[in-house]
């Protein structure tokens, strides 16, 4: 089977831009596009994601992505939140287990090397993925991350003020508070230098 043609562009950077992968695993970067509002808005939305998770390489062929397929990931999403949340505080959760395990039987894309112009190799992949493929790789991820006891005693939930963010924390002596030191660690320290003004202010 031919390798799918590299020639294709990224998606705007300004979609990249406003997704976050900084998780550390592929499952929980899925979970981050819900907050602090919905990412998957669009098919260009996902596909951005797609990308920048690198399901889909840089420079592949973009899957002809429907509405229905930003229904069908923002639903593994909100599994992977609620069976990641229930392990954490100690309350499984069977049907989103269940469902997780499901669509993680189905095989993900097939990965291939093809040789540039320039004669490197790049990653491509062997079709257009189709999104039982894409969905299958995400909740794999997620069976992976919840049977790996090395990699599930690093999960944590950001300590941010109403941050709902989840992720692994591989920080040196595991001190990581924060999904992000720019973003909730940020705000953490204006708020603190706001209260010792306050307190100095009294």
């Amino acid at each position: 089977m031919a390798a799918v043609p590299t020639e294709f562009p990224l998606p705007p950077h300004s979609a990249l831009h406003e997704l976050r992968f900084d998780s550390g695993r592929l499952c929980l970067d899925l979970v981050a596009t819900a907050h602090p509002d919905e990412r998957l808005t669009s098919p260009d939305r996902l596909s951005a994601w797609l990308v920048g998770a690198r399901l889909v390489p840089a420079g592949a062929a973009p899957p002809t992505i429907t509405p229905a397929w930003l229904a069908a990931f923002r639903e593994l999403r909100g599994h992977i939140a609620q069976l990641v949340r229930g392990e954490l505080a100690g309350r499984p959760a069977p049907a989103a287990l269940e469902r997780v395990n499901l669509l993680a039987r189905a095989a993900p894309p097939a990965p291939c090397a093809v040789r540039t112009a320039e004669g490197t190799l790049v990653r491509s992949l062997q079709a257009e993925p189709g999104c039982p493929a894409l969905l299958a790789a995400v909740a794999r991820d997620a069976v992976d991350l919840l049977t790996d006891p090395a990699a599930r005693g690093c999960l944590r939930q950001c300590e941010g003020d109403n941050c709902p963010l989840l992720y692994l924390d591989t920080s040196r002596g595991r001190r990581r508070r924060w999904c992000s030191s720019e973003v909730c660690g940020n705000r953490e320290r204006v708020a603190r230098h706001r209260r010792r003004a306050a307190l100095a202010r009294a």
